[in-house]
């Protein structure tokens, strides 16, 4: 498991330019499977249940941790799958806290056996 999911989220005040190039390289390399950077603006993931209850299950779990953190994903649920895009709204772009909130993500995964 990433080093980043025992980071917290910080707020982003703006002001600051987004992560781009081999920083988000480096910082995706360290989350692991499954996450995509798209178009250099957020992060995605899709997560595979086998039906609607463990699909709904884990999106209140985000939810979550999301309200912890501070900080709030795109959630789509649908039957046994929930897709996680993750960006800092304030900059429009990503920040090092949204690899943070991808690792915490894959960290709840992991431990209800998902």
């Amino acid at each position: 498991m990433s080093d980043l999911a025992g980071k917290q989220c910080i707020p982003c005040k703006g002001g600051v330019p987004p992560l781009r190039g081999a920083e988000l390289d480096a910082l995706l390399e360290q989350l692991g499977g499954g996450w995509q950077v798209v178009d250099e603006h957020h992060l995605a993931k899709d997560y595979r249940f086998p039906d609607f209850v463990g699909a709904l299950a884990f999106t209140n779990r985000v939810g979550g941790m999301a309200e912890e953190q501070q900080h709030h994903p795109d959630i789509h649920l649908s039957w046994g799958r929930v897709r996680v895009e993750i960006w800092t709204h304030k900059i429009d772009g990503l920040t090092e806290s949204d690899f943070v909130f991808a690792a915490k993500a894959d960290r709840l995964e992991s431990a209800e056996g998902a």
